[in-house]
């Protein structure tokens, strides 16, 4: 008889075989040992999956007591860890009844599980110097432990943790358990878990010392921390200022902790370590894309880290396709004046060739942008650019070609994004939507003011629990208030059709045109996509599609405004993002549309 009954709760070793029984059960055949006197339930469940099974039968009675033993001593733990301290476990061995009959020798498990032992009077004792009183009752509260709850291991630990957390969360950075008391009585089925704790002292901190050598400016990064010197020490500021550094982007690992207190200072307050390791100084990006309509398409992109030594990114991009070549600098400036808020200084020289125009310019902008939470945005900004606008125009039923207009275009910004879905790349589940509007003035050939406004959202529904099936959908609206299509200069107008609107149409290839197919574009938009998407393999993937677009000259569009397109595509996951194929076939199919369109790139469609 292997009788166990404990005046004192061994709880750590219960827990941890509590744990293991998450994980999943050796694959046999064979049960190590079988229970008796354990009903069918979740209790039985638990310790048929603490004992396991084993490959092969016992084939001698030493084995299969060594067996049984084994099998007591997890059960033990379990009934433990489940609040069963009065229980009789006994390890046995059954022999076949004919001798003859070549059955092996079976482990057994006799098993009387006993009451299950509630939770009484649990206390906090405090060793050393006590907290203020108020701590002290808060941490006492946060042990939550009802009388007569389940006098589960896991429970009474979990409890211990909820104290300390409570502590710390307070200012005493320095609270730590010591020996815990769990007291089992067997009088009246009770557990009695007393709790002692050491509080430290209370922490108030001082600033930020970074440690170690690197780019970056020490008075940036104490300009970061989200408390004023004197206060006290709070996890979520210590956890928001690794936050606001890993944000930035320019270091391969941040580390912000609390100075020991052998660093107190003589004011009494602790610093703040913070050890940074800088990504390397610059990086060389290349990207490319391919759509039957708008040709193959290059980027390059050169990136400097912390150039400034306040966590800064510089940008040179360069942008080489059929119908567009840019050449851009960026400067983004994070938790500029504030944190959450970056600056972003961006000049460009472009050149574009479309259907509807071609245009050739420079432009300057300057964009602000709030961050709130982990993904919503607020921006404001402005922008100015220069150049040339070259489009068709009609007077009367005439069509003049080629009409040059010498332009310099003033616009304010105030945007918005909120992004809820699960992934930038590839989105299972979650929403976004974002809008922006820009009042608008231009000056030279053309003089108007207008305001330009779009809005778009998306949902992704996941179809299974797995999330190997997704519906997505997708819609956006813009419209641009002042002036008719003639006073708003061609490459601020609307357009639709292409790999990032209406797949099966060609770029700018959905809305009005003039007699001989150029697109003129709108002051209305209309688009809307429904995708399903499927994993076929762990890396190969199928979406099928419908994507319809409007543009309208004037006012809302009309039916002859609306172009749907359908199709399939295949993804390859290459574990930070999908690169996508799809073909798409124009459904209403007019003069000058191909009868298919082939897109490639990288990421899903929306």
């Amino acid at each position: 008889m292997n009788r166990l009954a404990p005046l004192r709760l061994a709880l750590a070793a219960s827990v941890a075989v509590a744990a293991q029984m998450a994980a999943a059960p050796v694959s046999a055949e064979t049960p190590k040992a079988r229970i008796e006197g354990v009903p069918e339930g979740d209790l039985r469940d638990l310790i048929e999956q603490a004992i396991g099974e084993s490959h092969s039968p016992a084939t001698t009675r030493f084995e299969a007591r060594r067996r049984a033993r084994q099998a007591g001593e997890d059960a033990i733990a379990v009934l433990r860890s489940e609040g069963y301290y009065g229980y009789d476990v006994e390890a046995d061995v059954a022999d076949p009844d004919d001798e003859d009959s070549g059955q092996p020798p079976e482990a057994v498990l006799k098993v009387k599980t006993g009451p299950r032992f509630r939770i009484a009077a649990p206390t906090v004792r405090w060793e050393g110097e006590p907290p203020l009183a108020d701590i002290q009752k808060a941490a006492e509260q946060a042990m939550a432990l009802r009388i007569g709850a389940t006098g589960r291991a896991a429970t009474i630990l979990s409890a211990e943790g909820r104290i300390i957390a409570a502590l710390q969360a307070r200012g005493y950075a320095d609270a730590t358990p010591g020996q815990r008391e769990v007291v089992v009585d067997h009088a009246d089925d009770t557990v009695r878990p007393t709790y002692v704790v050491v509080s430290g002292m209370l922490v108030r901190l001082d600033g930020v010392q970074l440690t170690g050598t690197g780019r970056s400016n020490s008075k940036f990064i104490a300009g970061l921390a989200p408390w004023k010197s004197g206060e006290i020490y709070k996890p979520d500021d210590i956890a928001e200022l690794e936050r606001r550094l890993l944000d930035t982007g320019v270091y391969d690992s941040v580390t912000v902790t609390l100075a020991p207190k052998e660093q107190l200072l003589p004011d009494g307050t602790r610093p703040v370590l913070v050890s940074l390791t800088d990504r390397p100084p610059h990086t060389l990006e290349l990207g490319a894309g391919y759509s039957t309509s708008e040709g193959a398409g290059l980027d390059a992109r050169w990136i400097r880290y912390n150039r400034l030594g306040r966590a800064d990114t510089s940008t040179i991009t360069l942008k080489l396709a059929q119908i567009e070549q840019r050449l851009e600098y960026r400067l983004a400036l994070p938790h500029w004046r504030r944190p959450q808020q970056t600056l972003t200084l961006v000049g460009s020289a472009y050149n574009e060739q479309t259907d509807a125009y071609d245009q050739t310019g420079v432009g300057v902008s300057l964009d602000l942008t709030r961050r709130y939470g982990r993904t919503s945005f607020i921006t404001v900004g402005a922008a100015l650019d220069a150049g040339q606008v070259t489009n068709k125009q009609t007077i009367g039923v005439v069509i003049i070609k080629g009409v040059p207009q010498n332009l310099v275009t003033g616009s304010l910004l105030a945007a918005f994004a909120l992004d809820r879905s699960s992934d930038p790349l590839d989105p299972r589940r979650g929403w976004r939507v974002e809008g922006r509007t820009e009042p608008t003035a231009t000056f030279g050939d053309i003089q108007q003011v207008y305001l330009r406004s779009q809005v778009q959202g998306s949902y992704y529904l996941p179809l299974d629990r797995g999330e190997h099936n997704i519906l997505a959908g997708r819609l956006e609206l813009g419209t641009i208030w002042g002036g008719s299509i003639n006073d708003i200069p061609a490459s601020r107008r609307f357009y639709s059709g292409g790999g990032g609107s209406v797949r099966g149409y060609g770029y700018q290839g959905i809305g009005p045109r003039l007699s001989d197919n150029t697109p003129i574009g709108g002051r209305s938009l209309l688009e809307a996509s429904i995708e399903y998407r499927r994993d076929i393999t762990e890396r190969w993937g199928a979406v099928a599609f419908l994507d319809v677009g409007a543009v309208g000259a004037d006012g809302f569009p009309a039916g002859k405004d609306f172009g749907v397109g359908a199709g399939i595509g295949v993804r390859y996951n290459l574990g930070f993002g999908p690169i996508r194929a799809d073909i798409a076939i124009p459904l209403d199919k007019r003069k000058g549309d191909a009868a298919f369109q082939i897109y490639i790139s990288i990421g899903q469609s929306f």
